[in-house]
């Protein structure tokens, strides 16, 4: 420490201290900050912020550019895989959407733009591979992304008066803010603050400083007390007990054991976590049960229909799929019986092998670089398959496949993690 260094108040010389250490540089972690929210489609269901909420839409086609950058080097791993289901997935429900619900090419086209953020594994790699950060810048991006989350959760929370709260609204929509059964509720986009949550999480067990476990316990009561939101709440929970069962010693797992009846019974003693197991039309029971009925019945006894799906409606039509069931009938409301009516088990199978095939590559980068952070990124992996039954992968597909890419580009930086040049 230099003469300069140690004249400087306490505060500003700690601050200074703190960057010169974080070795990264900040022009760099900024240009991450504003792009990764794209990419982990934060907005994409935010209609709210009409900019943000258009540009997330269109983000897919206008960061497709760069996947050329891929051109110039080896050819990434799984991509073979990647390139043939998002073709399927694209292109076979358009063309059977054709002919079950009379639709043209392009209108039925449009109801698989949802699936485009599946690129992000290309083009994200692309920009990573333009710009090399080292892991700890991305590692930086990521949770000040995960901190300005919780942050602007707080500052709504408190501001936000009781008649932002939306009480009614059309079937289908998610305003950021509404009231029901569950109480005051604010629909955030937590994509990084539950990563933010996990690296908590993987630090506390790491070494067992309670500092983490109450950053964990932070983030995990906004979740809680604030977004509400049981699959939120019911996976980040799975993801705690399956971690720290694993890093316990024998003595330490015996206790966990014993104490998991507890835990269960104080969980769903809460009144909206119990509603998961609720068949009140308050919780929307009745809407899940009849559509996946109609989905089966339509379905039939057509093996075809069953192995290939029969597409869905364009979101361009008013109606959409009511027209055809008479019903508030969302296939996302129905997870993996949605996605097996409108692509089929083939289709099931080829969603499902994305998140798998994601853990794989970020098992083979923490071989190359064990960090707490790429460990986080792999418990999202994890975490994104726990919830499937609770919350579609077909939602926000590129909030898996930006994990892949950082996979990826991880095993091609040098195990001791240094910077690219």
């Amino acid at each position: 420490m230099t003469a300069a260094t140690r004249a400087l108040p306490f505060p500003r010389r700690s601050l200074r201290g703190w960057m010169q250490a974080a070795d990264v540089r900040w022009a760099y972690v900024a240009l991450l900050v504003a792009l990764l929210p794209l990419f982990g489609q934060s907005f994409h269901y935010v209609k709210l912020l009409k900019p943000a909420w258009a540009l997330s839409k269109a983000f897919p086609l206008l960061s497709l550019p760069l996947c050329l950058i891929l051109f110039a080097g080896r050819r990434p791993e799984g991509s073979r895989q990647m390139v043939v289901t998002i073709l399927w997935l694209v292109l076979v429900p358009t063309f059977i959407s054709l002919f079950t619900f009379q639709q043209t090419f392009f209108i039925a086209l449009a109801s698989q733009l949802k699936l485009l953020p599946l690129l992000y594994i290309f083009s994200l790699l692309g920009l990573l591979r333009w710009l090399r950060p080292t892991l700890r810048e991305i590692d930086a991006a990521f949770l000040i992304c995960a901190v300005v989350t919780f942050v602007l959760l707080l500052a709504i929370w408190r501001l936000a008066p009781q008649s932002a709260y939306a009480e009614h609204y059309v079937a289908g929509d998610s305003p950021l803010l509404s009231a029901d059964a569950r109480g005051n509720r604010i629909r955030m986009p937590m994509y990084f603050g539950l990563i933010g949550i996990l690296y908590a999480w993987r630090r506390f067990t790491a070494r067992w400083q309670p500092r983490w476990f109450a950053a964990w316990g932070a983030g995990f009561a906004m979740v809680f007390g604030l977004v509400r939101m049981r699959t939120f709440v019911l996976g980040v929970t799975l993801m705690a007990a399956i971690n720290g069962f694993l890093a316990a010693g024998p003595r330490l797992r015996l206790l966990m054991l014993a104490l998991i009846p507890f835990a269960l019974a104080a969980l769903f003693s809460v009144p909206f976590m119990a509603s998961i197991f609720s068949t009140d039309k308050a919780f929307a029971f009745d809407v899940r049960y009849i559509s996946t009925m109609k989905a089966i019945g339509f379905l039939g006894t057509d093996p075809f229909r069953w192995i290939f799906g029969v597409g869905t409606i364009s979101p361009i039509d008013p109606a959409g799929l009511m027209t055809y069931f008479n019903h508030f009938f969302f296939l996302g409301d129905i997870t993996w019986m949605g996605i097996i009516f409108e692509y089929g088990i083939i289709g099931a199978l080829l969603i499902a092998a994305v998140p798998l095939r994601g853990v794989l590559l970020m098992d083979s980068a923490r071989r190359l670089h064990d960090t707490p952070f790429l460990a986080a990124l792999r418990d999202y992996l994890v975490y994104s398959l726990l919830i499937s039954e609770m919350l579609p992968m077909t939602l926000a597909p590129g909030e898996i496949t930006s994990i892949m890419a950082i996979a990826l580009y991880a095993r091609e930086l040098p195990a001791a993690g240094g910077r690219r040049r």
